[in-house]
Parts: structure tokens; C-alpha cells; sequence
């Protein structure tokens, strides 16, 4: 390692305290959406960030119709742009989420309490994904000494809407020019990197049949009848998607799940109304719209065995997947490379079955991975669980990995 990377990791861990409070800040601050008010960290990190003298720290607010078409209450995206000699080379953006879910229950620790217990952070988000937040912040900073050896912009924005599609965030600023990055790193873990991601399909699909009494069931049409074989219909095309296989790593078949359900007047009353909606993951190789095609045609050859029944099936949300980014490009190769000098581990490059903000960057063309701070793998953090947590050396060094990337993309040749 070079004396000017050494410096930035010695800078870093001088700083350690200032990047852990940082995060208890922000676990401190409840941004669970649903509901979706998101307005008290963002402007809290607006204040943060002028309070480390970042230049151009904007407050972006989306206009309330396409906040409530969204779900949420209010949302403002947080960007500043650090460009170093006038900004011309790459732009490099860095992305994660100050939204989480609920905390639920079965906590030990006080989901926002931010409490450190044997070297882990806990807290709502403090691994999905407001450490992320806290890393990219100081990783920029750290590069500040150092700024006449660099040519370029380093991005930050922070956005409040992943748990509702990423629709009004990262997209958002996008499609609106607010962000115009050559590369993007978006929110992941500290152990590996992941240059691919599932994409998900959700359709509700409602069955209308016609009311009767119970005594004379002959007289109506049963929405629950026809449901039952449209479900059916599912089940047995789940058992087909087994045999689909990705070629990406980590990333295995296509699933399907029915997570919800509901219909019927009364327990005397033909019903006359049956509503399910459903998800299906789709792995890189796949196409949505195809997919959608398919089990519409699915769904409506089931529900033509019954009489009187009309089918509508709606889409309610379709996230393409994302990759896999080549890991031979120069995002992966220079990250792979710092990666591999801080942690003298084996990195794994590979993909995951969610999906998450990072598709929007990929969708728009631009090379993306997904890495920051957290553990190896989501279940390990308790992400989306209680007494979710990082530890205070994966935030550490996540922060030294992504400043030694950043410095190594925008140094002058």
C-alpha cells in the first residue's frame, strides 16, 4: 500500500468514533416505511453533511402526488457532489437507503437506541442500509487532504424509498438529471461483492363471480371455487420454475409465493369475490413482460373452467433484475483489488436473490455493484429482524475499502 492509501486508512481509523456516532445518529432517527415519513433524517443528514463541509448539499423534495402514487408520507432525496479539479473524469456515485422497516417484535436492544454490545452496532437499519450512509459519507471525506490527486466527482445521494421500489429515489434522480454517474456503487456488505440481483413480479389478480344464497348455491357463480384452480394452476407451474438454473452465482431458480388472500360476503353467502396477489422472482436471464404474459395466460386458462367467472390481473410492481456486471470491468477489478488488500480474505463475487435500489443505476446503463457495510450474509446481520446489528470493524472497514476504490478511480494518470 502506497503512503497516500495508507494515509486515507489512517484517517479513517482516527475518525472511527466520529463514523460510529454518526451511524447511532441515524439509527437514533425512526424512518420506517410503511408508513413512510422520511422527512426527519433526511434533513438531519442535510444538516450532517454541511456540517462536514461537503459543497452543493441539495434537498430534493418529490412532489406529494407522486409521494402518496408511492405509498409514503413525504420523501426528500439527499445529494452532494465533491469534484475534485473542476470535476472532469468519472462521476461515481454512491447509494443507499435511510428508509427501513419496521422493527416488529423480539428486540433485546432498543431498535433506535444504537447501542454497542461486544463491538455491534444494533438498531433498525444499523446493517440495511443506514451504515452504508454512514460509510460513504467519511469514505469521501477521507479523500479530502488528497484532492489534487484526483480528477472527477464523487456523488453521494441518499435516498428514502428501497422498501417501496426505489421508484422515487434513485430513479427519481435519474430520470430528473439530478444525477449523471459513469459508475455506481450501491448499499451491500462488507464480505463479498454482488454484480447481480433477482427482479421481482407482483400481480393481483381478483376473481368476480355472482352472490347467491348459501341454501341455493346454483343460482350464483363462487369467486372462491375458481380461485382454488387458478391456485392450483400456480402451484404446479411453481414446481416447474425447479428446473429453471442460473448461470449467475448465488442466484438458483425462479420462486413463486402467494402471500396473500382474501375474499367472501359471509359464511351463508355464495362468494362473489376472490383476491390473491403473488410474487414471482425472476432471475437475470429472464424477462418480466415475458413472465407476465405467461401466467396471465396461465391464470385466465384456469379460471375459463368456471362458469360465470370473470379474471383481472393487475400488475403491481415490476423491478427488473440487474447484471451481472463483468468482473473483469474497472469498477469490480479496482474494488476487488482494495478488497483484497484490507481484509487478506477470498472474495466472492456473486449474485443475491433479492432485489434492491442498485437495478435503477444498471437499468440506466451505468456499471453498478452492490457493496458496504455489513456482515457476510443478511440473516448473519438480522436484516428485516430483531436486534439487527453491524459490527463497529466490518462499518470500518467497508469505509476504507470504498475511499481506497474511490481514490483509485479518480486518480490522476
Amino acid at each position: 500500500m502506497d503512503s497516500t492509501k495508507q494515509a486515507i486508512v489512517d484517517w479513517i481509523d482516527s475518525e472511527q468514533q466520529q463514523l460510529v456516532t454518526f451511524l447511532q445518529e441515524l439509527i437514533a432517527i425512526p424512518s420506517d416505511n410503511p408508513p413512510g415519513d422520511c422527512e426527519k433524517i433526511a434533513m438531519f443528514i442535510e444538516q450532517r453533511l454541511t456540517d462536514y463541509q461537503f459543497p452543493n448539499v441539495t434537498a430534493l423534495n418529490v412532489e406529494q402526488k407522486d409521494v402518496l402514487a408511492n405509498g409514503m408520507i413525504k420523501v426528500t432525496n439527499i445529494v452532494s457532489t465533491t469534484a475534485f479539479e473542476g470535476g472532469t473524469g468519472l462521476d461515481i456515485v454512491l447509494n443507499s437507503h435511510g428508509d427501513v422497516v419496521a422493527p416488529g417484535l423480539g428486540w433485546t436492544y432498543n431498535p433506535y437506541g444504537g447501542e454497542i454490545v461486544d463491538g455491534k452496532i444494533y438498531g433498525r437499519g444499523a446493517a440495511v442500509s443506514k451504515s452504508d450512509i454512514a460509510a460513504y459519507t467519511f469514505a469521501v471525506m477521507a479523500l479530502r487532504p488528497f484532492s489534487q490527486q484526483l480528477s472527477g466527482k464523487a456523488t453521494l445521494a441518499f435516498t428514502f424509498d428501497e422498501e417501496s421500489g426505489g421508484m422515487i429515489g434513485p430513479k427519481w434522480l435519474l430520470d430528473h438529471g439530478y444525477i449523471k454517474p459513469n459508475l455506481a456503487i450501491a448499499a451491500g456488505f462488507t464480505y463479498s461483492i454482488v454484480n447481480a440481483h433477482n427482479g421481482c413480479l407482483h400481480l393481483e389478480i381478483k376473481v368476480k363471480g355472482k352472490s347467491a344464497h348459501a341454501a341455493a348455491p346454483h343460482t350464483g357463480h363462487d369467486a372462491i371455487e375458481a380461485m382454488t384452480g387458478i391456485l392450483q394452476t400456480l402451484y404446479d407451474y411453481r414446481i416447474t420454475l425447479q428446473q429453471i438454473h442460473s448461470d449467475v452465482l448465488g442466484i438458483e431458480s425462479p420462486t413463486l409465493v402467494v402471500g396473500l388472500i382474501s375474499g367472501g360476503i359471509n359464511t351463508n353467502v355464495v362468494p362473489d369475490l376472490c383476491t390473491i396477489r403473488i410474487d414471482r422472482r425472476l432471475i437475470p436471464e429472464e424477462d418480466g413482460e415475458n413472465v407476465e404474459r405467461q401466467l396471465c395466460e396461465l391464470i385466465q386458462q384456469a379460471a375459463s373452467q368456471y362458469k360465470g367467472i370473470v379474471v383481472e390481473v393487475k400488475r403491481i410492481l415490476l423491478a427488473k433484475s440487474f447484471g451481472p456486471t463483468p468482473e473483469d470491468s474497472e469498477l469490480i477489478r479496482t474494488l476487488s483489488s482494495n478488497w483484497k488488500e484490507m481484509m487478506q480474505g477470498n472474495l466472492v463475487i456473486h449474485g443475491v436473490p433479492l432485489y434492491a435500489d442498485a437495478r435503477l443505476f444498471a437499468e440506466a446503463g451505468i456499471p453498478t455493484v452492490m457493496f458496504g457495510a455489513g456482515p457476510r450474509t443478511l440473516l448473519e446481520a438480522n436484516g428485516h429482524r430483531a436486534d439487527e446489528h453491524v459490527r463497529v470493524d466490518d462499518l470500518v472497514n467497508a469505509t476504507k475499502i470504498v475511499a481506497l476504490t474511490l481514490y483509485d478511480l479518480l486518480k490522476k494518470e
